[in-house]
């Protein structure tokens, strides 16, 4: 008797302890969506075949459904926003001859105004950050028992300490610079034993780095920006996840991820998907082919799994109160179901923005990807904001550069890619960057030349567009990719207690870093309430002896912009601009506050810019 007694009870141990729920995502949720359906991924021990039981007035179950993992379910609820209030209730898994399980569940009242808030836009100028190299402050989390990988600053592709309390810390100094975005890369989990620093191996999408903080840590950081007048763009990947991935040994579905007979490398072949000539293998292996070992390529056909996503991009809104989202590879996920993703954000959020990494060769290859682009296909991807990679390249190489007039080198290149525009359904909506985390660091390409990076970040801060900055450029900071991406990466000077320069200060940073800041904090702080270059008309004209000369306007104002990227002093023939500047007859140079009389011809120095308040 004693020895059934101890039996029954050891089985009645052993099915508590292995029937359980390990993870419920969405962990929460909010009343007031527009949408009113919700997908829950219920995961735990053997329980796809348990009947689930809700009783909260609002909410119903549509359906649910049992995954090919016996250790799934998917269930689908139904709110009702007329008659549902905000609250908990519990969620009942039922199954003959087992005890039963339950968790419980909170949908959560949405903050005033949650759809209505402003994404980033023309208005705004970016700043760039990688989390792990900026600034770290929080010594504590430099190393977690749960992350196999640990802190070691001497290797440029390992964790360096960077945290969000780092970046938070710094608020000001970003502010003082006149950056009104922020950008981090990503700061979800990435739970793998090496070069996770970047972030765009994520292994849990509801789960900020515990290296970086927490999620709590991640939303009071988004809102001490807020408080600071900075907007937050969060780095996502859908593309891919990293190799350790929590569902990586228990997918839901075999269809989760693109799986291959032997390992199979994306193409890279990005102009296969609108290619009408293109073979079926050919897209298929750029679309589901992995982007290295290490990032399995999800599937975003299996309508669980997207399902799943665009409830996470929501959330992360929602959660963090974020005013954008940057979605990395963009072009490498299904073209489809990446409208769908679009604009199920932009039906939530109707002055949200988006923006996709468009990585292309051409202004009409990154033209088709935006909003209410007119293409032949009939394609519409639901994405408000491209990135203008062509414009990137033309500053890449165009002021170390002088040609004959009719070449595309130099100013020309410059007025070459603007005058490409016509491609665009909104060119206000294009993300327009010198250099970012993935490419050459601006400073090398102009061999850390002050006077060319002057030029350059006055024609990025008064084109059209949405200028974005990476960061240590405003105090000379350069890399060279050659050497590999942690060159491109370094550190900010001044991040860590030990090191000996602090560029956060103006009496830490050293004379020709004060130059560089200086010169740039200027230029953004009168950039940050000028509507007229924010989405003011531009006119252009044909650069002549190396001259680019181009005009914003509105109704009420006029600036006139001279680049002299010649090699000598050049004498601007006023009477050319005639039709540009009407009745103005003098204009004030923002930067020097030095008057130029428009009603005679001028010399502009070598190497030079003006940017001219008209009068």
């Amino acid at each position: 008797m004693l020895k059934n007694t101890l039996f029954l009870l050891l089985s009645f141990l052993t099915l508590n302890l292995s029937a359980q729920i390990e993870r419920v995502e969405p962990a929460f949720w909010w009343v007031g969506m527009k949408n009113p359906q919700l997908q829950l991924l219920i995961h735990g021990s053997e329980i796809c075949n348990r009947k689930v039981e809700i009783q909260y007035p609002g909410v119903k179950i549509l359906k649910v459904n049992r995954p090919c993992s016996p250790n799934y379910l998917f269930v689908t609820l139904e709110i009702n926003q007329k008659t549902v209030k905000a609250g908990k209730f519990d969620i009942l898994l039922k199954q003959p001859d087992k005890t039963d399980l339950s968790f419980t569940y909170e949908l959560k009242n949405r903050r005033s105004n949650s759809a209505q808030r402003e994404g980033f836009n023309s208005s705004d100028v970016i700043y760039l950050l990688m989390p792990d190299r900026f600034a770290n402050g929080d010594q504590k989390n430099d190393n977690i028992d749960s992350q196999p990988e640990k802190m070691n600053r001497s290797i440029d592709y390992g964790r360096h300490g960077g945290d969000i309390k780092g970046i938070q810390d710094h608020l000001d100094y970003i502010k003082e610079l006149g950056a009104t975005a922020i950008w981090c890369t990503p700061v979800q989990e990435n739970n793998y034993s090496r070069a996770t620093y970047h972030g765009y191996a994520i292994s849990d999408y509801y789960k900020i780095d515990p290296r970086f903080g927490s999620n709590d840590d991640y939303a009071n950081f988004v809102e001490a920006s807020h408080q600071k007048g900075m907007k937050m763009i969060m780095d996502m990947v859908s593309n891919h996840c990293g190799i350790w991935a929590w569902w990586m040994n228990d997918l839901p579905f075999e269809d989760w991820i693109h799986q291959w007979s032997e390992f199979t490398r994306t193409n890279h072949k990005a102009c296969t998907i609108k290619d009408t000539h293109a073979s079926n293998v050919d897209k298929k292996i750029f679309t589901d082919g992995w982007f290295s070992e290490t990032m399995p390529d999800m599937n975003q056909q299996n309508t669980y799994f997207w399902t799943y996503y665009i409830q996470n991009s929501i959330w992360w809104i929602e959660y963090a109160n974020l005013n954008g989202i940057r979605m990395d590879t963009y072009t490498y996920n299904d073209r489809d179901a990446m409208s769908q993703w679009a604009k199920a954000i932009t039906d939530e959020y109707p002055h949200f923005n988006i923006m996709g990494e468009t990585w292309l060769y051409s202004s009409q290859d990154i033209a088709f990807w935006q909003k209410d682009a007119v293409n032949a296909l009939k394609y519409n991807s639901n994405l408000p904001t491209v990135m203008d990679f062509i414009l990137q390249k033309a500053l890449s190489s165009c002021f170390n550069e002088h040609g004959k007039p009719w070449e595309d080198v130099g100013m020309n290149r410059l007025y070459n890619t603007v005058a490409n525009d016509y491609l665009y359904a909104d060119i206000n909506n294009l993300l327009i960057f010198p250099e970012n985390h993935d490419t050459q660091r601006y400073n090398y390409l102009l061999n850390n030349d002050l006077t060319k990076y002057k030029m350059a970040m006055s024609f990025l801060m008064t084109t059209r567009g949405i200028p974005q900055i990476y960061y240590g450029s405003e105090i000379g900071m350069s890399g060279n990719k050659g050497k590999g991406d942690g060159d491109i990466r370094r550190d900010f000077p001044g991040g860590w207690p030990t090191d000996s320069i602090n560029a956060f200060s103006s009496k830490g940073r050293t004379p020709v870093q004060n130059e560089y800041f200086n010169f740039l904090s200027k230029l953004l702080n009168w950039r940050k309430n000028k509507t007229v270059i924010h989405n003011g008309l531009l006119t252009h004209y044909v650069p002549e002896n190396d001259v680019y000369v181009y005009f914003r306007y509105n109704d009420s104002e006029k600036i006139m912009v001279i680049l002299n990227n010649n090699e000598t002093d050049q004498t601007l023939k006023i009477d050319r601009y005639a039709e540009s500047l009407e009745n103005k007859t003098s204009g004030t140079d923002v930067m020097t506050g030095k008057t130029y009389d428009l009603k005679t011809n001028f010399t502009v120095p070598r190497e030079s810019v003006l940017i001219l308040e008209t009068h």
